[in-house]
């Protein structure tokens, strides 16, 4: 392996938790947006699984099982399976969608889940975030789930996300438009990218023990 360069043969699994408010099979900008993401990670062979998070019953609560039908633990595995973790979240009243908070507390659980060595089980995992809304505050939404994130043990590539959107006091919406404008496309593009490339280098190099 050339040196700084990643093993593109090293096998990486993405998740996409989309927290759109709208239950399968409704159309979803969430979704699409991360399915978009997807696209450039899938041309850099990285395995690819979504699920839209509104389909389960998710309860409230910061532990790994709520027990009483709770339905995060087979979410969870999932994640834990996973390197690189998307959130695609809708913006609602300027803030993430309250299916996002949700999830996040759910995976605060994994700060108590280390390995042999004492390190979070997340470390070593990459996290990225997509955002669609038509007001404006994106980067705040962006911040918001990255900070949550990045506590649990996720590390945050480079431009490590991407966002739509439309024009404020409007109806419009990333799943109606004709065409992704190519700014957005160029950053859903990157974002993957740099996400394949950073996963595959921690595979390869762990962070070092904390133990």
């Amino acid at each position: 392996m050339t040196h700084g360069m990643a093993d593109t043969a090293t096998p990486v699994r993405a998740l996409a938790l989309v927290c759109s408010l709208t239950r399968s099979p409704g159309e979803s900008s969430s979704a699409m947006i991360a399915e978009h993401v997807f696209q450039t990670l899938r041309e850099q062979g990285v395995e690819c699984e979504s699920v839209r998070c509104v389909d389960f019953d998710i309860a409230p609560g910061v532990e790994a099982d709520m027990g009483g039908g709770d339905q995060w633990p087979q979410i969870r595995q999932k994640v834990l399976d996973a390197d690189i973790l998307l959130i695609s979240t809708p913006i609602w009243l300027g803030h993430p969608a309250s299916v996002t908070q949700r999830v996040l507390e759910r995976l605060d659980a994994e700060l108590s889940n280390e390995d042999d060595q004492g390190r979070p089980a997340m470390l070593g995992k990459v996290a990225l975030v997509s955002v669609v809304g038509n007001e404006d505050g994106a980067h705040k939404v962006v911040a918001d789930v990255f900070q949550g994130l990045n506590d649990v043990g996720y590390t945050i590539p480079a431009q490590g996300c991407t966002y739509w959107n439309g024009p404020a006091m409007e109806s419009g919406d990333y799943k109606d438009l004709d065409e992704v404008p190519e700014q957005v496309a160029s950053a859903t593009a990157a974002a993957a990218r740099n996400a394949a490339y950073l996963a595959r280098v921690l595979k390869q190099s762990q962070y070092p023990p904390y133990q």
